[in-house]
């Protein structure tokens, strides 16, 4: 093989990671890097100066991945310094993708200097390929959602052929055409609302959805943090799309946390109760629930009358205690003692899910934290906020059986303190003992998957003989 593509085996592959800036998407291409660093990759990370002190932190001390700092140009509106998007409203994380495209200059200068073998981009760098193609270097499209939202979303047949418009609101409840049969059969109306986001343009920048459509038609193959066993049907409707190879990465599981204790406090708290008893209810660092929210959200928890530790944000500029004493439902706290917490900032979560007396974990939907509940045994009960997480939703609460989502409003997603005391309920109360044992069956069918480290050492094993196939 190596003679035929003038690959040297003897050569050490080099891939340049460059993930959008954003935690959400850096922290795959770091789970990625790490994994293939251990199979003999060299690896050049590419991420904006105010984000590198934070992935040496996600890399392993003894890592040999070189950082490599970018410089952000100039944007009206972007303050300088502010370089992710986890320190910057929505509308200006926008303009992040501005300054990204104004890079291209930078980004050409460094690959012709670093010279890799393949650089595995991200969704917003859709001018990429072009780039590297020009430079002789391939491209992966590393997409860090299940294939599921690739092959709802962002397929080109979410196009009318013959408008060459974005889909309506009833176009987007629906599957694009052809799309497989399996349990996902359409979206509610709120979230076919926000999925619509995705073919807007702002700033004059290409949409989302060109952005992405652009980096999957022009990349050399599509890379996918998902498996056949999860995801069969919708990595065969991608490739059929956009005519080239899914490579894929396996789901990747968060590494153990053994060597790090739950703090004392925190511990000690949890210790209180019994096992598998405790619900854990956390939505992720870049997600605000509303005032609504919070309420119905704290009286669900109180009503189910187990113990709790809620996590909840609150914007950097509001005090806490006055935030909760003001969206808290009036004698909440007297009611509640011990057995609630409500906590803003960040957790430990690895440590809490792994705890034996977390019984059930409320969450947002994010994969990354979806994952840390399938290899623990705290069950899953998903209330997704945005985007993706509608779809992981689906996946696992339809597709898998796996989890329950909570019941919500069609038209605009309100939920109610009984809608969330009847999802938990089913998982730790057994209110449908068959539908119970049923999700709880599954869900250690997938763990004891996704806990055989063989099978997830061969994905990349795998992969690394894809790229030095491609060479």
């Amino acid at each position: 093989m190596a003679s035929r593509n003038n690959f040297d085996s003897s050569t050490p592959l080099h891939v340049v990671m460059f993930p959008f800036f954003a935690f959400g998407h850096i922290s795959p291409f770091v789970q990625l890097s790490k994994k293939l660093s251990s199979n003999g990759v060299k690896i050049s990370f590419f991420s904006a100066q105010g984000n590198v002190d934070r992935i040496k932190t996600m890399l392993d001390p003894s890592t040999t991945t070189n950082i490599v700092s970018l410089t952000l140009p100039h944007v009206d509106g972007l303050s300088p310094g502010l370089e992710s998007t986890s320190e910057l409203s929505p509308a200006s994380a926008e303009l992040l993708k501005v300054a990204l495209d104004l890079m291209q200059p930078q980004i050409g200068t460094l690959l012709s200097e670093l010279k890799p073998h393949f650089v595995i981009f991200d969704f917003a760098q859709d001018w990429l390929p072009r780039l590297a193609s020009e430079l002789g270097i391939k491209t992966l499209f590393y997409s860090v959602f299940i294939a599921l939202s690739t092959a709802f979303a962002t397929v080109p047949s979410r196009i009318n052929p013959e408008t060459k418009s974005p889909p309506t609101l009833e176009e987007m409840k629906n599957p694009p055409p052809n799309f497989p049969k399996t349990s996902v059969t359409s979206l509610r109306t709120f979230e076919a609302l926000d999925f619509l986001y995705i073919f807007k343009s702002f700033h004059g920048a290409p949409s989302v959805f060109d952005r992405v459509l652009a980096g999957l038609k022009d990349c050399s193959a599509i890379l996918a943090k998902t498996c056949k066993e999860m995801e069969g049907e919708y990595i065969k409707y991608v490739e059929s799309q956009f005519d080239k190879p899914v490579l894929l990465v396996g789901p990747v599981v968060p590494e153990p946390t053994s060597s790090v204790q739950l703090e004392d406090k925190w511990a000690n708290w949890f210790n209180q109760f019994k096992t598998s008893s405790v619900i854990f209810c956390s939505f992720g660092s870049e997600t605000f629930l509303s005032d609504d929210q919070i309420k119905e959200l704290v009286l669900g928890l109180e009503l189910t009358g187990l113990p709790f530790f809620l996590v909840l944000n609150f914007p950097a500029n509001l005090d806490v205690s006055d935030e909760l004493n003001r969206v808290l439902p009036e004698g909440f706290p007297g009611r509640i003692g011990e057995r609630g917490l409500i906590h803003s900032g960040w957790v430990q979560q690895q440590q809490i899910l792994a705890h034996k007396n977390v019984g059930c974990y409320v969450c947002h939907g994010g994969f990354s934290s979806v994952m840390e509940a399938l290899v623990n045994d705290c069950q899953l009960v998903m209330l997704p906020q945005k985007g993706d997480q509608f779809l992981n939703a689906k996946l696992v609460c339809q597709d898998l059986k796996a989890g329950v989502e909570v019941n919500r409003r069609d038209e605009d997603g309100y939920f109610n303190k009984e809608d969330i005391s009847e999802a938990v309920g089913i998982v730790m109360l057994e209110g449908d003992k068959d539908y119970s044992k049923s999700i709880k069956e599954n869900h250690k069918k997938w763990k004891d998957f996704l806990m055989d480290k063989n099978t997830h050492n061969k994905f990349i094993q795998d992969l690394v003989k894809d790229m030095k196939a491609m060479m």
